[in-house]
């Protein structure tokens, strides 16, 4: 059986012969709108060092920033996390597609209405001022491309897709094809993984070659075998073009040790970004630098998140070793200037805790760290993460409700996710989280109880969002619709697609989000009080003085003050075994059966305490445990 050849090459130790057919291989990976522009592609920074290390010359252009200057960064932002209607993948639709765009009047922004107001609102233009862009700024950006830029000098050119990159970067890789027919097109990205990357390549004959799953073999394998004129098809995970026909050769595998990954380089990414003016010397520290130290999600293998379509083909768990992880920061604050950085990774690894948060808390690092994590964190780990840089979390709590929790197979309950909401505040951790609606099996209690908690919760950070959950291809919700029916069925595509790509694209195996009702959900109505809740919230914390609820305690003392309301701020203050309680409960969520053994307390004496707490509005009930919602006084502990 033959070796596998490792990812990194050594091109020091190439002949003379073989080093000289790569270099005449020049490569050009790109990565196009919308892409998010206050960071680096991690995809192009990967693959060019990987590219690099076999030989080969690749060059990295990050050609999502052009159109964040033309357009301004804050409109670029919102329209590429506007993920519905699709609004920035239509904006390309007619310089991808010609006369096959199935929208050319621009029908979608009356069409899909309410969506499509929040979007205009959020980036401060008319529905006519978004058709002109489309119709004037997109062609003049990508003519803008085709003169600056000489194409004609690469042998390949692979566009990243993942999201709202697909039509911009079909609208630039049709237009280089069809002026430079040598050029080999390659596309790769989550957007090509699985199914959709042979529908999107039937749909789009410019397109010679992509890469189906992980890409970090095959990137280099395919270059190689194109430099000494082989077949393709050849390379494990690669889709090539026959004339007419759309080819696959054999699947492509996860690749198992992380560690062999080079350390990206993401340096044209800034060049690029100091030229077009988005970036100013004292804006370097802030960049979010990608990185990632795991693949997969270990939760994932375990019990997948029922409504999560993310991983596909790659969920098995891999992690970075502690001390690449440790180099590999160290290597990017150095090369690029930057202390921020962000985390690419599914879900923490709960071994990092100790292997690589404590060192980096006791070496005193001013790094700022974003990650994703599980919601079951406690608070000493979070204080772990805090004392090592970590100023932004996102922990996919999803629900305040254990039985909707449960339903979605999420291995939390309430009182976990409140729990981790209360310590990320009080250590200042900034939380992105959502509350998603929609699950078969779920009761107006469960959100009757979401708004009972939620209104008790004001003094800590509120959702980003709260949504009914869409079906995203490759989650158990959608890839199993005879288990998990759609109510008036089946599941289609979401309707920016149809606005977007002409009826050739087969959008049942190409798309990634599909609309649809599950059955055995509740219709919206049930959801508006709860919504209603948590608009209220949100307007609390955009206000000057935020809610707060926070507890000082000594021997036999507690004092709580309630700063919750603004009509009716309230102060209480309570001796033992109602202070001794309160604080024992403060920590971690317990029964009253282990605060009683803990506190040598009898269950019935801790049952009327709870009680006492509760009606005021000062612990939360989750079936069998209590959890102290207050917030100690005093700070940093």
């Amino acid at each position: 059986m033959k070796a596998i050849e490792p990812v990194c090459g050594n091109a020091g130790l190439l002949d003379s012969t073989t080093l000289a057919l790569r270099q005449a291989m020049p490569v050009a990976l790109v990565s196009m709108p919308f892409a998010l522009s206050t960071r680096p592609s991690l995809q192009l920074g990967l693959l060019a060092a990987i590219g690099r290390s076999h030989g080969f010359t690749v060059e990295t252009l990050h050609l999502n920033l052009d159109l964040a200057a033309a357009i301004g960064v804050e409109r670029f932002h919102h329209l590429a996390c506007t993920r519905n209607p699709m609004v920035g993948d239509w904006l390309f639709s007619v310089a991808a597609f010609g006369d096959s765009a199935p929208d050319p009047a621009g029908a979608m922004l009356e069409e899909l209405g309410p969506v499509i107001g929040e979007t205009l609102q959020l980036i401060a233009m008319s529905a006519d001022e978004l058709r002109a862009m489309r119709d004037q700024v997109v062609p003049a950006y990508l003519e803008g491309l085709m003169t600056s830029i000489d194409w004609s000098r690469f042998v390949v050119v692979g566009f990243t897709s993942t999201f709202q990159q697909n039509a911009a970067s079909f609208a630039l890789a049709r237009r280089i094809k069809a002026r430079h027919p040598h050029v080999l097109i390659l596309f790769g990205g989550a957007n090509f993984d699985g199914p959709m990357g042979l529908a999107w390549m039937q749909a789009a004959p410019y397109i010679d070659l992509a890469v189906s799953g992980e890409a970090d073999r095959a990137f280099a394998r395919l270059l190689t075998i194109l430099s000494e004129g082989g077949d393709p098809l050849d390379t494990p995970g690669i889709l090539a073009r026959r004339g007419n026909e759309v080819m696959t050769g054999p699947p492509g595998t996860p690749l198992d040790d992380l560690n062999e990954l080079p350390i990206p380089d993401f340096q044209e990414y800034f060049e690029r970004a100091r030229s077009l003016g988005l970036l100013g010397d004292e804006d370097v520290r802030k960049v979010d630098v990608p990185f990632e130290s795991s693949r997969g999600c270990w939760w994932g293998q375990k019990a997948t998140c029922r409504f999560c379509g993310l991983n596909g083909s790659t969920m098995a768990y891999r992690a970075k070793s502690p001390e690449r992880v440790m180099l590999e920061l160290e290597t990017l604050a150095k090369r690029h200037r930057s202390l921020s950085f962000n985390a690419a990774d599914n879900i923490l690894s709960r071994d990092y805790l100790q292997s690589v948060m404590a060192p980096l808390a006791a070496a005193n690092v001013d790094y700022w760290l974003f990650y994703e994590v599980k919601a079951n964190l406690s608070r000493q780990d979070l204080k772990l993460l805090s004392q090592a840089g970590v100023r932004a979390l996102q922990p996919g709590i999803e629900s305040l409700s254990s039985h909707v929790l449960r339903l979605m197979l999420k291995g939390t309950k309430a009182s976990t996710n409140v729990n981790l909401l209360r310590w990320t505040r009080y250590y200042g951790i900034q939380t992105h989280w959502n509350i998603l609606f929609g699950f078969p099996g779920e009761t107006i209690a469960d959100y009757e109880q979401q708004q009972l908690l939620a209104r008790q919760m004001v003094h800590l950070q509120p959702p980003g969002g709260f949504l009914r959950i869409g079906l995203e291809r490759f989650s158990p919700y959608f890839e199993n619709p005879e288990l998990f029916p759609v109510r008036s069925g089946p599941a289609v595509p979401e309707p920016g697609y149809a606005h977007t790509y002409p009826t050739s694209v087969d959008l049942g195996r190409a798309a990634y989000h599909f609309a649809g009702e599950l059955e055995g959900s509740l219709t919206d109505a049930a959801y508006q009080p709860l919504v209603g809740t948590l608009q209220a919230w949100h307007e609390r914390w955009s206000g000057g003085d935020r809610p707060s609820l926070t507890f000082w305690w000594a021997p036999g003392l507690l004092h709580v003050e309630d700063f919750r309301s603004a009509l009716a701020p309230a102060r209480h203050h309570f001796e033992d075994p109602h202070a001794a309680i309160y604080l024992a409960a403060s920590d971690a969520a317990l029964t009253p059966f282990e605060l009683a053994r803990r506190l040598n307390l009898s269950k019935e004496a801790v049952i009327d305490v709870v009680e006492d707490f509760c009606r005021l509005g000062l612990m939360m009930r989750d079936g069998a445990v209590v959890l102290s919602l207050a917030l100690p006084g005093s700070p940093g502990r």
